[in-house]
Protein backbone atom coordinates (compact mmCIF):
# COMPACT_ATOMS: atom_id res chain seq x y z
CA UNK A 1 0.00 0.00 0.00
CA UNK A 2 1.19 3.55 -1.01
CA UNK A 3 1.18 6.52 1.41
CA UNK A 4 -0.77 9.26 0.06
CA UNK A 5 1.15 12.54 -0.59
CA UNK A 6 -0.39 14.05 2.86
CA UNK A 7 1.43 11.29 5.04
CA UNK A 8 4.69 11.33 2.38
CA UNK A 9 4.54 14.78 3.97
CA UNK A 10 3.84 14.38 7.14
CA UNK A 11 6.63 11.18 7.63
CA UNK A 12 8.94 13.75 5.92
CA UNK A 13 8.46 16.53 8.92
CA UNK A 14 8.84 13.85 11.19
CA UNK A 15 12.58 12.63 10.50
CA UNK A 16 13.11 16.09 10.84
CA UNK A 17 12.43 16.15 14.34
CA UNK A 18 14.65 15.20 17.22
CA UNK A 19 12.08 13.37 19.16
CA UNK A 20 11.32 11.42 16.55
CA UNK A 21 14.94 10.12 15.48
CA UNK A 22 16.07 7.12 15.25
CA UNK A 23 19.11 5.00 17.37
CA UNK A 24 20.64 2.63 15.34
CA UNK A 25 23.15 2.17 18.27
CA UNK A 26 19.92 0.35 20.45
CA UNK A 27 18.28 -1.66 17.10
CA UNK A 28 18.88 -4.30 19.26
CA UNK A 29 17.60 -3.29 22.63
CA UNK A 30 14.78 -6.13 23.08
CA UNK A 31 17.93 -8.82 23.45
CA UNK A 32 19.19 -7.25 26.38
CA UNK A 33 19.40 -8.12 30.17
CA UNK A 34 17.19 -6.69 31.74
CA UNK A 35 19.23 -4.44 34.28
CA UNK A 36 21.20 -3.55 31.14
CA UNK A 37 18.20 -1.67 29.53
CA UNK A 38 17.27 -0.52 32.97
CA UNK A 39 20.79 1.06 33.22
CA UNK A 40 20.89 2.82 29.51
CA UNK A 41 17.38 4.09 30.36
CA UNK A 42 18.41 5.50 33.74
CA UNK A 43 21.15 7.29 31.94
CA UNK A 44 19.06 8.87 29.25
CA UNK A 45 16.77 10.19 32.35
CA UNK A 46 19.92 11.85 33.87
CA UNK A 47 20.24 13.65 30.83
CA UNK A 48 16.55 15.97 31.01
CA UNK A 49 17.38 18.06 34.17
CA UNK A 50 20.39 19.47 32.59
CA UNK A 51 18.27 20.31 28.94
CA UNK A 52 15.82 22.00 31.79
CA UNK A 53 18.95 23.59 33.17
CA UNK A 54 20.06 25.24 29.88
CA UNK A 55 16.67 26.72 29.49
CA UNK A 56 16.04 28.02 33.17
CA UNK A 57 16.10 31.89 31.77
CA UNK A 58 12.96 31.73 29.79
CA UNK A 59 11.53 29.41 31.85
CA UNK A 60 11.88 32.30 34.46
CA UNK A 61 10.72 35.05 32.74
CA UNK A 62 7.74 33.11 31.28
CA UNK A 63 7.00 32.63 35.06
CA UNK A 64 7.24 36.67 35.70
CA UNK A 65 4.97 37.23 33.17
CA UNK A 66 2.07 34.25 34.26
CA UNK A 67 2.69 35.99 37.73
CA UNK A 68 2.09 39.41 36.36
CA UNK A 69 -0.89 38.46 35.22
CA UNK A 70 -2.34 36.06 38.11
CA UNK A 71 -1.79 38.72 40.35
CA UNK A 72 -4.59 40.36 38.17
CA UNK A 73 -6.97 37.60 38.89
CA UNK A 74 -6.11 36.00 35.49
CA UNK A 75 -5.74 32.19 34.79
CA UNK A 76 -3.21 29.45 34.09
CA UNK A 77 -4.15 27.60 31.30
CA UNK A 78 -2.22 24.40 29.50
CA UNK A 79 -3.63 22.92 26.70
CA UNK A 80 -2.03 19.68 24.98
CA UNK A 81 -2.62 16.51 23.29
CA UNK A 82 -1.83 12.85 24.55
CA UNK A 83 0.73 12.85 27.43
CA UNK A 84 1.41 16.63 27.16
CA UNK A 85 -2.13 17.18 28.06
CA UNK A 86 -2.01 14.89 30.70
CA UNK A 87 0.59 16.67 32.16
CA UNK A 88 -0.92 20.11 32.09
CA UNK A 89 -4.41 18.22 33.73
CA UNK A 90 -2.09 16.60 36.22
CA UNK A 91 -0.24 19.46 36.92
CA UNK A 92 -3.51 21.73 37.50
CA UNK A 93 -5.29 19.32 39.53
CA UNK A 94 -2.94 19.55 41.99
CA UNK A 95 -2.94 23.01 42.58
CA UNK A 96 -6.29 22.89 44.73
CA UNK A 97 -5.07 20.91 47.49
CA UNK A 98 -1.48 21.86 47.40
CA UNK A 99 -1.62 25.67 47.05
CA UNK A 100 -5.75 26.38 48.38
CA UNK A 101 -6.71 27.51 44.45
CA UNK A 102 -9.96 27.43 43.03
CA UNK A 103 -10.13 25.14 40.44
CA UNK A 104 -10.85 27.42 37.88
CA UNK A 105 -7.75 29.17 38.24
CA UNK A 106 -5.42 26.87 36.87
CA UNK A 107 -6.73 24.37 34.46
CA UNK A 108 -6.07 21.80 32.03
CA UNK A 109 -7.30 21.45 28.62
CA UNK A 110 -6.71 18.33 26.68
CA UNK A 111 -7.26 17.36 23.02
CA UNK A 112 -10.44 15.15 22.83
CA UNK A 113 -11.53 16.27 26.56
CA UNK A 114 -11.91 14.12 30.16
CA UNK A 115 -11.86 11.00 28.18
CA UNK A 116 -9.00 11.46 26.42
CA UNK A 117 -6.90 11.02 29.91
CA UNK A 118 -7.48 7.57 30.12
CA UNK A 119 -8.17 6.56 26.32
CA UNK A 120 -7.04 7.78 22.63
CA UNK A 121 -9.44 9.99 21.34
CA UNK A 122 -8.65 9.57 17.07
CA UNK A 123 -8.28 12.69 15.41
CA UNK A 124 -8.54 15.35 18.41
CA UNK A 125 -4.68 16.36 18.76
CA UNK A 126 -5.25 17.41 14.78
CA UNK A 127 -7.64 19.86 15.62
CA UNK A 128 -6.97 23.61 15.74
CA UNK A 129 -10.70 23.95 16.12
CA UNK A 130 -11.23 21.97 19.53
CA UNK A 131 -8.61 23.92 20.60
CA UNK A 132 -10.24 27.19 19.87
CA UNK A 133 -14.17 26.04 21.21
CA UNK A 134 -12.39 25.25 24.53
CA UNK A 135 -10.76 28.29 24.71
CA UNK A 136 -13.66 30.12 23.97
CA UNK A 137 -15.85 28.27 26.62
CA UNK A 138 -13.44 29.70 28.98
CA UNK A 139 -14.09 33.32 27.95
CA UNK A 140 -10.43 34.11 27.96
CA UNK A 141 -9.07 37.83 29.21
CA UNK A 142 -5.83 39.56 28.57
CA UNK A 143 -4.77 38.69 32.07
CA UNK A 144 -5.22 35.00 30.95
CA UNK A 145 -1.86 32.41 30.48
CA UNK A 146 -2.30 29.72 27.83
CA UNK A 147 0.66 27.48 27.91
CA UNK A 148 0.95 24.96 24.44
CA UNK A 149 2.74 21.78 25.56
CA UNK A 150 3.75 19.28 22.54
CA UNK A 151 6.89 17.39 22.55
CA UNK A 152 7.17 17.46 18.68
CA UNK A 153 5.84 21.72 18.59
CA UNK A 154 3.77 20.92 15.78
CA UNK A 155 0.85 19.34 17.46
CA UNK A 156 -2.13 21.30 15.77
CA UNK A 157 -4.31 20.97 19.45
CA UNK A 158 -1.71 23.42 20.99
CA UNK A 159 -0.28 25.47 18.23
CA UNK A 160 -3.93 25.94 17.83
CA UNK A 161 -4.92 27.08 21.55
CA UNK A 162 -1.53 29.79 21.21
CA UNK A 163 -2.31 31.08 18.36
CA UNK A 164 -5.88 31.74 19.32
CA UNK A 165 -5.21 32.29 22.71
CA UNK A 166 -2.22 35.27 21.67
CA UNK A 167 -5.55 36.91 19.01
CA UNK A 168 -7.59 37.11 22.06
CA UNK A 169 -4.79 39.33 23.89
CA UNK A 170 -3.94 36.45 26.65
CA UNK A 171 -0.44 35.52 27.37
CA UNK A 172 1.12 32.54 25.61
CA UNK A 173 3.90 30.02 26.42
CA UNK A 174 5.14 27.57 23.68
CA UNK A 175 6.61 24.92 26.08
CA UNK A 176 8.31 21.73 23.07
CA UNK A 177 11.17 19.48 22.90
CA UNK A 178 12.51 20.42 19.25
CA UNK A 179 14.13 23.65 18.36
CA UNK A 180 12.51 25.67 16.11
CA UNK A 181 9.26 24.25 16.87
CA UNK A 182 6.36 26.10 15.43
CA UNK A 183 4.78 26.01 18.73
CA UNK A 184 7.60 28.30 20.44
CA UNK A 185 7.29 30.69 17.44
CA UNK A 186 3.39 31.15 17.85
CA UNK A 187 4.34 32.26 21.82
CA UNK A 188 5.25 35.02 22.91
CA UNK A 189 7.41 33.11 25.39
CA UNK A 190 9.22 29.89 23.15
CA UNK A 191 10.22 27.60 25.72
CA UNK A 192 12.29 24.34 23.61
CA UNK A 193 13.70 21.72 25.95
CA UNK A 194 15.70 19.68 23.48
CA UNK A 195 16.23 15.95 25.25
CA UNK A 196 16.99 14.34 22.11
CA UNK A 197 15.69 11.29 20.33
CA UNK A 198 14.44 8.62 22.95
CA UNK A 199 15.05 5.35 23.85
CA UNK A 200 12.15 3.94 21.56
CA UNK A 201 12.28 5.76 18.65
CA UNK A 202 9.49 8.73 19.12
CA UNK A 203 8.03 7.44 22.38
CA UNK A 204 8.11 11.43 23.58
CA UNK A 205 6.16 9.75 27.04
CA UNK A 206 9.61 9.15 27.76
CA UNK A 207 12.49 11.86 27.97
CA UNK A 208 9.97 14.24 26.57
CA UNK A 209 7.60 13.96 29.04
CA UNK A 210 9.99 14.16 32.03
CA UNK A 211 11.04 17.71 30.62
CA UNK A 212 7.34 18.61 30.31
CA UNK A 213 6.58 17.56 33.59
CA UNK A 214 9.59 19.06 35.40
CA UNK A 215 8.94 22.48 33.38
CA UNK A 216 5.54 22.72 34.56
CA UNK A 217 6.43 21.94 38.01
CA UNK A 218 8.50 24.74 37.89
CA UNK A 219 6.03 27.22 36.30
CA UNK A 220 2.96 26.30 38.73
CA UNK A 221 4.83 26.22 41.67
CA UNK A 222 7.32 29.44 41.12
CA UNK A 223 4.00 31.25 40.21
CA UNK A 224 2.47 30.51 43.39
CA UNK A 225 5.94 31.14 45.49
CA UNK A 226 5.82 34.64 43.51
CA UNK A 227 1.64 34.83 44.69
CA UNK A 228 2.52 34.64 48.19
CA UNK A 229 0.67 31.11 48.33
CA UNK A 230 4.01 29.97 50.64
CA UNK A 231 5.84 31.37 53.78
CA UNK A 232 9.67 30.14 52.51
CA UNK A 233 9.43 26.67 51.87
CA UNK A 234 5.99 26.08 53.62
CA UNK A 235 2.58 25.47 52.23
CA UNK A 236 0.85 27.78 53.60
CA UNK A 237 -1.85 27.60 51.68
CA UNK A 238 -2.23 24.04 51.90
CA UNK A 239 -5.76 22.60 52.26
CA UNK A 240 -6.54 20.40 54.49
CA UNK A 241 -8.15 18.08 52.81
CA UNK A 242 -8.02 14.89 54.46
CA UNK A 243 -5.91 13.26 57.71
CA UNK A 244 -2.68 13.44 55.88
CA UNK A 245 -3.19 17.38 55.11
CA UNK A 246 -4.22 17.98 58.24
CA UNK A 247 -1.79 16.69 60.22
CA UNK A 248 0.66 18.52 57.40
CA UNK A 249 -1.20 21.78 58.29
CA UNK A 250 -0.10 21.18 62.29
CA UNK A 251 3.37 20.79 61.58
CA UNK A 252 3.53 23.67 58.93
CA UNK A 253 1.77 25.89 61.48
CA UNK A 254 4.63 24.44 64.18
CA UNK A 255 7.78 24.83 61.89
CA UNK A 256 6.43 28.30 60.99
CA UNK A 257 6.35 29.80 64.85
CA UNK A 258 7.67 26.84 66.90
CA UNK A 259 5.06 26.92 69.04
CA UNK A 260 3.24 24.02 71.58
CA UNK A 261 0.74 22.13 70.41
CA UNK A 262 -1.97 23.72 72.46
CA UNK A 263 -1.06 27.04 71.27
CA UNK A 264 -1.67 25.88 67.38
CA UNK A 265 -4.52 24.29 67.67
CA UNK A 266 -6.37 27.00 69.53
CA UNK A 267 -4.68 28.63 67.00
CA UNK A 268 -6.24 26.74 63.87
CA UNK A 269 -9.62 26.63 65.71
CA UNK A 270 -9.31 30.28 65.88
CA UNK A 271 -8.59 30.56 62.18
CA UNK A 272 -11.29 28.15 60.85
CA UNK A 273 -8.21 25.66 59.86
CA UNK A 274 -6.15 28.33 57.76
CA UNK A 275 -2.82 27.92 58.28
CA UNK A 276 -1.70 31.45 57.07
CA UNK A 277 -3.90 32.92 59.57
CA UNK A 278 -3.19 30.91 62.58
CA UNK A 279 0.54 31.25 61.99
CA UNK A 280 -0.12 35.05 61.88
CA UNK A 281 -2.26 34.91 65.06
CA UNK A 282 0.76 32.88 66.60
CA UNK A 283 3.56 35.31 65.82
CA UNK A 284 2.05 38.30 65.49
CA UNK A 285 0.06 38.22 68.66
CA UNK A 286 -3.17 39.28 66.61
CA UNK A 287 -7.21 37.81 66.87
CA UNK A 288 -8.41 36.13 64.24
CA UNK A 289 -10.32 38.65 62.09
CA UNK A 290 -7.32 40.71 63.10
CA UNK A 291 -5.10 38.20 61.01
CA UNK A 292 -8.02 38.34 58.05
CA UNK A 293 -7.40 41.87 57.63
CA UNK A 294 -4.21 41.69 57.93
CA UNK A 295 -3.90 39.51 54.94
CA UNK A 296 -6.33 41.38 52.84
CA UNK A 297 -4.20 44.05 52.76
CA UNK A 298 -1.40 42.25 52.46
CA UNK A 299 -2.81 40.19 48.93
CA UNK A 300 -2.48 36.87 50.90
CA UNK A 301 1.06 37.22 51.23
CA UNK A 302 2.06 35.99 55.04
CA UNK A 303 5.86 37.66 55.28
CA UNK A 304 4.27 41.52 54.15
CA UNK A 305 1.01 40.58 56.69
CA UNK A 306 3.57 40.32 59.85
CA UNK A 307 5.36 43.31 58.12
CA UNK A 308 2.32 45.31 58.54
CA UNK A 309 1.99 43.52 62.12
CA UNK A 310 4.92 44.58 63.12
CA UNK A 311 5.11 48.38 61.88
Amino acid sequence: MTSTPHYRELRTELETLTTEAFRPELAEIDRLPTLEIARLMNAEDTTVPRAVAERLPQIAAAIDAVTERMARGGRLIYAGAGTAGRLGVLDASECPPTFNTDPAQVVGLIAGGPQAMVTSVEGAEDSRELAVEALDALKLTPDDTVVGVSASGRTPYAVGAVEHARRLGALTVGLACNEGSALAAAAEHGIEVVVGPELLTGSTRLKAGTAQKLVLNMISTLTMIRLGKTYGNLMVDVRASNEKLRARSRRIVALATGAPDEEIERALTAAHGEVKHAILILLAGVDAPTAGRLLEKSSGHLRAALGRAND
